[in-house]
């Protein structure tokens, strides 16, 4: 009696044309589920220092206010344009730190849609398909040929929740301090 092949055992029958649910895939992985938590708490603490912040400059409005009948009318605008420059500055860096979360999140979703790469193509290969379609690019398909369920697991057991390295020939990761517009170019293989 032959054995079955693992993604048979998975349910998968053998087809030219699976489907993934690319969204799925992500957030069931232990890794998108730990990037998101991380990103959470980031998030969080960002908004409670902001919270924090915005409590300290209306106590420093209201400060500046109440000082401004005692205070000659140059010396109360220029400690008003520097409140308000300092405001600004500090509303532009708590800006940038949200900023920076949302940029991880997407450089963190890339590096695991190159990292599940090598899975989804071994369940390629194992099913004898020719391309997988992401499930909502399609109108209609039976349950057999979805490799989400699948994926996860080998995906779960590959790379895990945890961090994945920064290898060269990886993936270019933009840095906060680069812009778009100075990053690395992917590099190629000759094959």
């Amino acid at each position: 009696m032959a054995l079955a092949s693992p993604v048979i055992a998975q349910g998968i029958q053998p087809s030219p044309i699976l489907t993934l649910d690319q969204d799925r895939m992500y957030a069931g992985s232990a890794f998108g589920k730990r990037v998101q938590e991380d990103l959470q708490k980031q998030s969080s603490e960002l908004s409670q220092e902001n919270r924090k912040i915005e409590t300290a400059l209306e106590e420093e409005e209201r400060r500046l206010t109440e000082e401004r009948a005692t205070m000659e009318p140059e010396e109360f605008q220029k400690l008003a344009a520097d409140f308000d420059e300092r405001v600004t500055g500090i509303r532009g860096a708590q800006a940038a730190k949200a900023d920076n979360i949302r940029r991880q999140a997407d450089v963190e979703r890339a590096r695991f849609f190159e990292a599940a790469f090598p899975i989804l193509l071994e369940l390629v290969e194992e099913t004898g398909a020719i391309a997988i379609l992401n499930n909502t690019a399609v109108i209609f398909s039976v349950r057999q040929i979805d490799i989400t369920d699948a994926a996860i697991a080998r995906i779960d057991a590959a790379i895990g929740a945890s961090p994945l390295p920064e290898a060269p020939g990886q993936l270019p990761v933009q840095r906060p301090e680069q812009d778009s517009n100075t990053a690395e170019p992917e590099p190629t293989t000759d094959e």
